[in-house]
């Protein structure tokens, strides 16, 4: 709408005027004063310029359908609240295999497995479809990418369809990520000492990349750190540890059971953090893996545990994965590992989507300690769109 303007002597009078003429939804955008000399040298008048527009009815009718919009969001949300809390309508959510043992600790919830194949996206246009299929191109679950991409979407009006209302993909998704994805952040020496568990099957990285943390709580935040191994099965384990440990100039031990680990972490009370090296046992065995619980909780400590999972996993492996380590450990975190390994990380979404756990790290190479990243929403959202 193109500007409009009254001139005249009365403020009121030009605002009456301008209604009159155009409605009273008129926008007022703001006036002029002028003082005018009048034939009389000491006699001034005000003079008065009125700049309006008529109301946009189109911006008017955008708001209301995106308040309408809002609210249909919002009703189904409730709605997918209530269809989860139906008795017995999350048993097809989990794998078949995946017996659990009969007393499951209270931190359990069941976690969904896999994920439907027929959803589509034909509520989505543009951008915002766009989005959708990259991640799915990148093995996100639908359901997943679905969640991500819609706080990051608005209605278009051409097409009555979700389209992003952001500028770019990277913004929507770290919005979306931000929203929906928990963080640990770094570890810090909050209540010292502080005690971080590594737990998960064999060959995934724990050792290698627990000193990789190690480094940069030593390195770069200049804290006590001391590593306790219970390790002792791994040929080798043991001595690359020291190995690390006398790199960074920090306390190693090694211990086999419960009552040691207690008398262990007992002495260490002059350090920041104390990280915790466990054997990698497969996710399958639950009689080994009772053996490092039974270790750990000899401690009598609390403790932050961290899951360390493959990227190279297949997403149904990894849920099983944590499913059946969550049977066992109090898990709080997700630690990932070999990003460098594989091209389509969808793991990074429906992992923490599914499980509902905060990620931390992400291991990308080798490299000690270089190879390791704080994982944050704009790294995960890096390395699903490639810029990576």
């Amino acid at each position: 709408m193109s500007v409009k303007i009254l001139e005249g002597d009365n403020l009121e009078t030009l605002i009456e005027k301008a209604k009159a003429a155009y409605g009273n939804d008129i926008e007022i955008l703001y006036y002029e004063v002028e003082t005018k000399t009048g034939w009389l040298p000491f006699k001034k008048k005000k003079y008065y310029r009125l700049f309006f527009k008529e109301a946009d009815r189109k911006e008017d009718e955008t708001k209301a359908l995106k308040e309408e919009l809002d609210t249909l969001k919002s009703l189904l949300s409730e709605l997918r609240e209530e269809i989860k809390q139906v008795p017995g309508n999350n048993q097809q959510e989990v794998l078949p295999s995946y017996v659990p043992p009969p007393d499951l600790p209270s931190h359990i919830k069941p976690t969904v497995s896999s994920s439907p194949n027929n959803i589509n996206f034909h509520e989505f246009t543009g951008d915002a479809l766009e989005l959708l299929r990259i991640l799915e191109s990148k093995n996100v679950y639908p359901d997943v990418a679905r969640e991500i991409v819609e706080p990051a979407c608005g209605l278009d009006l051409e097409t009555g369809k979700l389209d992003l209302s952001v500028p770019t993909l990277r913004e929507a998704l770290e919005k979306g990520i931000a929203e929906k994805v928990k963080f640990t952040g770094r570890i810090s020496a909050e209540n010292k000492p502080k005690i971080v568990a590594f737990v998960g099957p064999t060959g995934v990285g724990k050792t290698t990349n627990l000193f990789k943390i190690a480094s940069d709580l030593v390195i770069n935040q200049q804290l006590k750190v001391g590593v306790v191994s219970i390790d002792t099965f791994k040929v080798g384990a043991i001595q690359q540890g020291r190995m690390y440990a006398n790199i960074l100039n920090i306390p190693f031990f090694t211990v086999s059971e419960g009552k040691k680990l207690k008398e262990t972490l007992a002495n260490l009370t002059d350090v920041d953090v104390i990280l915790i090296d466990t054997v990698g046992r497969s996710h399958y065995d639950y009689w080994r893996l009772g053996e490092i619980k039974a270790i750990l909780h000899g401690s009598e400590r609390e403790m932050e545990v961290n899951l360390v999972i493959s990227c190279n996993y297949s997403n149904e492996e990894a849920i099983e994965v944590v499913n059946r380590y969550r049977s066992i450990f109090p898990v709080t975190a997700l630690l990932l590992t070999k990003i460098d390994e594989t091209r389509k990380p969808g793991i990074l979404l429906n992992l923490p989507v599914k499980t509902e756990l905060s990620l931390s790290y992400l291991s990308t190479g080798q490299r000690v300690p270089e190879d390791i990243k704080l994982l944050t929403p704009r790294k995960v959202a890096d390395y699903l769109l490639g810029d990576l």
